[in-house]
C-alpha cells in the first residue's frame, strides 16, 4: 500500500543473538530478569531488608503518616500536651489532699476480719475491756488491724448501709416500702452524723480544747452507733416491741459506755500530759463534752430506728 512505502516491515519474532541459554539441558526460550526486579509483599507494598515494607507504601495523596513524627513543631505540641496534663494532675491531687488526705483515710481502712471480729464485740460488751490507750509505733498511731482501740471507718460506712438494707426490708415488711422514703431514710441518718461532727467540732474550737481528735475520728465515732441500730431493728423485727425496747437500752449503755471511755482517752490526752488537775475549769469543759456527746447516741438511735418498728 501507498502508506507503507519507505517503511521496512518489522518481524514479529526476532532471533536471540548469540548462543541460547538452556537451563537443564532444554532450550530456553525467554531471558530471566526475576533476579533484577525487587520481590513484592501481599498487599503491594515492596519488601526492604528485614522483611518490613518501605515507607513509600504507607504514603496517601503524597502524606506519609510518619512524617507527623517526623516533624519538629508536632513533637513540641506534643511535649506541651504531656506537661500540662502532668500539672493538672499534680494540681488536682494538691486541692484534693487539702480537704481529704488519702494517707489518712488509707490509715482509716487498714482493717482485717480479726480486728472486726474484736471491735464488733467491743462496742456490744465494754464493760471488761481494760486497757483502752491508742498504741503508737514510732510517734505515729498504729493501724486498726494492729490495735482494736484505734478508730475505723471500714465497720461505720458497712454499718450505715446495712442499716439502709435493713430499713428497707422493715418497711417492705410493712407494705410501706418505696424508693423515696428509703432516701429520706438514708439521707437523714447521713445529714445528722455530719451535723454531730461539726457540732463536736465546732464546741472543742469554742472552749478552746486541744486534742489529738481529727474530723475521720470523730466521724467513725459517730458512725459506730449504726452497729446498735442494726441490732436494735433486728430485735423489734424478731421479738416485736418489746425486743425492740431491750436491744435499744442495752446497745444505748454500751455505747455511751465505749464513747466516754474512747473519748476520755483523746480529749484528756493533753490535760494529762500537762499535768492539769481534775478541778480546772478547762478540763471540766472537757468532761462535759465527752458525756454529752456519749448521752446524744441513745437518742439518735431511738430517733432514727423508732419508725421501722410497728
Amino acid at each position: 500500500m501507498a502508506f507503507q512505502q519507505g517503511y521496512r516491515p518489522i518481524s514479529k519474532h526476532r532471533a536471540p543473538r548469540g548462543p541460547v541459554p538452556t537451563v537443564g539441558g532444554s532450550t530456553q526460550l525467554f531471558d530471566d530478569t526475576s533476579a533484577g526486579m525487587p520481590s513484592h509483599q501481599p498487599g503491594g507494598y515492596p519488601s526492604q531488608p528485614g522483611g518490613y515494607p518501605s515507607q513509600q507504601g504507607y504514603e496517601m495523596g503524597g502524606f506519609s503518616v510518619d512524617s507527623i513524627f517526623a516533624d519538629p513543631v508536632a513533637n513540641v505540641a506534643m511535649a506541651y500536651g504531656s506537661s500540662v496534663a502532668n500539672q493538672g494532675k499534680d494540681l488536682v491531687s494538691k486541692e484534693i489532699d487539702r480537704f481529704v488526705s488519702i494517707n489518712k483515710l488509707k490509715y482509716f481502712f487498714a482493717v482485717d476480719t480479726k480486728y472486726v471480729m474484736k471491735k464488733l464485740a467491743l462496742l456490744m460488751f465494754p464493760y471488761t475491756h481494760q486497757n483502752w490507750e491508742v498504741r503508737y509505733h514510732r510517734d505515729s498511731p498504729m493501724t486498726p488491724r494492729h490495735d482494736v482501740n484505734a478508730p475505723d471507718l471500714y465497720i461505720p460506712s458497712m454499718a450505715f448501709i446495712t442499716y439502709i438494707l435493713l430499713a428497707g426490708m422493715a418497711l417492705g415488711i410493712q407494705k410501706r416500702f418505696s424508693p423515696e422514703v428509703l432516701g429520706v431514710c438514708a439521707s437523714t441518718a447521713l445529714v445528722w452524723m455530719i451535723i454531730e461532727v461539726l457540732a463536736l467540732l465546732l464546741s472543742l474550737y469554742l472552749v478552746t480544747v486541744q486534742s489529738e481528735l481529727t474530723a475521720f475520728d470523730l466521724l467513725a465515732y459517730s458512725g459506730y452507733k449504726y452497729v446498735g441500730m442494726i441490732l436494735t431493728v433486728a430485735s423489734g423485727l424478731l421479738f416485736g416491741s418489746d425486743g425492740y425496747y431491750i436491744a435499744l437500752a442495752w446497745t444505748s449503755c454500751a455505747l455511751m459506755f465505749f464513747i466516754v471511755r474512747s473519748l476520755r482517752m483523746k480529749i484528756l490526752a493533753t490535760a494529762s500530759s500537762e499535768g492539769v488537775v481534775s478541778h480546772n475549769a478547762k478540763n471540766r469543759v472537757r468532761i462535759y463534752i465527752t458525756v454529752a456527746t456519749a448521752g446524744f447516741q441513745p437518742l439518735m438511735i431511738y430517733w432514727l430506728t423508732f419508725h421501722l418498728i410497728r
